[in-house]
């Protein structure tokens, strides 16, 4: 699906940022790049701690102290994030742990970002701000927007991680949408609500109850998952919203995403140029003259970060390849095509290289909820940054389509 995205009325800026969900993602972090405030893995140990939890079981695994979780400054990556949402799926008595972890996500928890939102002057412009800086609430999930006649839909998008297998992927999804939801209520008031809430996995036992928890009717087994609500809601003034605040505010967040770009360093810059240029195969030379570097400084400037271009090619190659399988069915063909291999074999081979597993047997997996195994060499580098929406390759629809093996 290529997303139609709302334009908030005389804000250039964020209009030409919002041409396209690619360039939107452009600057995200790798998987293992800490540079996500702790506030949302706080969430998540505080919730497990009102269940009885000890900290330390809660924080297993994620490389992160109790005394550093409430310390700030502390900085954590989106697989510390995943660790510790597997640690509450395994933890946790309460069978809708994500919903209300993700229900504690108020504007106060998520920073300027916060701030950001509950200044903007309309819901549309709110929209346009979560869209932008999204990056900065440390997102389980990817976002896009649509509006359709007389509905607005705010579509989440799971995240192409091999290590997230169905399970914990509907936990991220229910998360987010309890989040998404309550961040609504913030900015708009607790009369806000969604016509209905449409979610990809099908409907647990207790499916009734999700109504009550959303306010409104849940479809299971839908294609996307989304919050979906009256149009009307668009233009309506959010009840803290305040033109010169927002002004200031989204100037610090640009701040705070400059930062962030600081600390993935050289690495995401030779992404965003990878991804803007995925179907062809770029050469070295090439990206370091559009980064106005040699290209020995920037083999060096890589190797310092621990990395190198090809393992930056293979990352992006990789991620995108599993999207496109999780989402289209784009044949093999069109995927070696639109990744820039030269052909369907090179393009079976470097996937079995990293997953241990042919395209075909993949999608199987991730459409029959196996867990996967990642090829170690690449699991960490894994992320979900700058991700070119299946839609746009081969002129495709992001939906499903049939198609020859």
């Amino acid at each position: 699906m290529v997303s139609r995205y709302l334009e908030p009325p005389g804000e250039q800026r964020i209009r030409e940022k919002m041409d396209s969900r690619a360039l939107v993602r452009a600057a995200r972090p790798g998987a293992n790049d800490r540079v996500y405030s702790a506030t949302r893995l706080a969430t998540l140990v505080e919730s497990l701690s009102r269940e009885g939890v000890p900290v330390t079981d809660a924080l297993q695994g994620t490389q992160v102290s109790p005394k550093a979780l409430f310390t700030p400054g502390t900085r954590v990556s989106l697989n510390q994030l995943i660790a510790a949402c597997r640690n509450a799926i395994r933890l946790s008595r309460d069978p809708h742990f994500a919903f209300r972890a993700g229900s504690r996500s108020h504007v106060t928890t998520v920073g300027i970002f916060g701030f950001a939102l509950l200044s903007s002057v309309t819901f549309r412009q709110a929209i346009g701000v979560a869209l932008q800086y999204h990056q900065l609430a440390a997102p389980l999930c990817d976002f896009s927007f649509s509006q359709s006649h007389d509905r607005g839909s705010w579509t989440l998008h799971p995240l192409a991680h091999p290590d997230i297998d169905a399970a914990l992927s509907s936990f991220l999804v229910e998360f987010e949408l309890a989040a998404g939801f309550t961040l609504a209520r913030d900015i708009m008031g607790s009369s806000f609500a969604c016509k209905a809430v449409r979610v990809a996995f099908e409907p647990p036992r207790d499916a009734s109850l999700y109504r009550g928890m959303f306010g409104c009717a849940v479809l299971f087994g839908q294609r996307e998952s989304q919050l979906v609500f009256d149009a009307a809601w668009l233009d309506r003034a959010p009840q803290l919203g305040n033109a010169i605040t927002h002004a200031e505010v989204v100037r610090l967040c640009d701040v705070l995403m400059d930062e962030m770009r600081l600390r993935m360093g050289l690495s995401g810059r030779v992404r965003e140029v990878l991804l803007l240029n995925v179907m062809r195969q770029m050469k070295l030379e090439e990206v370091a003259n559009q980064l106005h570097l040699t290209a020995r400084t920037l083999r060096r400037r890589l190797r310092e970060e621990k990395t190198s271009f090809r393992a930056l090619v293979d990352d992006l190659r990789m991620r995108l390849a599993i999207r496109y399988l999780r989402e289209t069915d784009l044949t093999t063909q069109a995927l070696a095509h639109s990744l820039g291999f030269s052909d369907d074999a090179a393009f079976r081979h470097a996937f079995r290289r990293w997953t241990k597993a042919s395209p075909l047997e993949y999608r199987a997996r991730l459409r029959g909820g196996e867990a996967l195994a990642p090829s170690v060499a690449l699991a960490d580098a894994m992320s979900d940054a700058m991700e070119t929406p299946p839609g746009r390759v081969q002129g495709r629809s992001h939906g499903r389509r049939s198609a020859p093996g």
